[in-house]
């Protein structure tokens, strides 16, 4: 495949030389739990949405008092009944499976542990689930220190609940983060004994703040991640512009062709049949209340 050069309207795709056929995007945001599993789905609803996002308890870390333990499955069923795509929930920013404080690091599994108890009944009743985590950060220990630390804490976390793959979000190399390169989190994954239950969530944002060319060299950095962690270990993908693109490091998402990756890059995204099937979360500011429906929207319309 070549790499599209000419600039698209936001209305009109690029030119796609593959013409391998790519199903319907399954494609939503990350919505508030404000209301209980009921108001999620009437959320998505709204927006147009095939699959979406939520926290499973505050970003601080508390229980969810929206979310109903005892309504888990009913959701899931409802779900399965729409057809929606995977559930991508993600897991509170507090979490550190990295930190130096192993009483930190002890809450983190235990919270992430909770949090697959409270995802299972959803899987089980028919509903693809998945739960991303930010994998840690290493805070000065050094990052072969801090993979390590997030494969014990997995380790334990999965030895207790293993009902929901959890995924790894690739990240933007901000501070100490662990996870700012393939390698990394090829090394986190080495240290986890049940792999069957660990993924990868790819965030467009984050890969190209990280260093890789998303723009000009689409198919090396695509190759890059099937040779060091496998396209099968890819579940999802966080749909992100970026404002300050390769190698900033900096992780401050832009709206979908308002940032550095741009609208042929997500002509590409859409319309590449390893990525088209998985699901698709925007994490993009909230402009207006219909901003998410119109970026929906706008991404449908890429595809050839």
């Amino acid at each position: 495949m070549e790499t599209t050069t000419t600039e698209p309207t936001a209305t009109t795709a690029a030119t796609i030389t593959d013409t391998t056929t790519t199903p319907e995007l399954l494609i939503g945001s990350h919505l508030s739990t404000a209301g209980g599993w009921d108001a999620l789905i009437k959320r998505s609803h709204e927006e147009g949405g095939s699959a979406f996002a939520f926290f499973p308890r505050s970003p601080y870390g508390k229980r969810s008092k929206a979310l109903d333990p005892a309504q888990a499955g009913e959701f899931g069923a409802r779900l399965k009944a729409e057809h929606y795509g995977p559930l991508v929930v993600h897991a509170p920013y507090v979490y550190n499976l990295a930190g130096k404080d192993e009483a930190k690091r002890a809450f983190a599994i235990e919270a992430l542990a909770e949090d697959i108890e409270l995802l299972t009944p959803i899987r089980e009743a028919g509903q693809e689930t998945t739960i991303n985590i930010h994998p840690g950060a290493h805070v000065g220990q050094g990052t072969d220190t801090g993979c390590r630390l997030i494969s014990e804490g997995l380790n334990r976390v999965l030895e207790r609940a293993s009902g929901v793959m959890v995924l790894l979000e690739t990240m933007a190399g901000k501070g100490t983060e662990c996870g700012r390169s393939f390698e990394e989190l090829a090394a986190i994954i080495d240290g986890v004994d049940d792999k069957e239950h660990i993924g990868v969530t790819l965030d467009t944002c984050h890969v190209l703040d990280a260093g890789y060319d998303l723009v000009s060299d689409y198919d090396g950095v695509k190759r890059r991640l099937d040779n060091i962690i496998g396209l099968d270990r890819v579940k999802a993908i966080h749909v992100n512009d970026s404002q300050f693109g390769l190698g900033s490091h900096k992780d401050r998402h832009a709206n979908i062709g308002e940032g550095q990756l741009g609208i042929p890059f997500f002509t590409r995204l859409v319309n590449d049949p390893d990525m088209a099937r998985l699901p698709m979360i925007l994490e993009t500011k909230e402009v207006t209340p219909a901003t998410h429906r119109e970026e929906i929207a706008l991404l449908r319309s890429l595809v050839a």
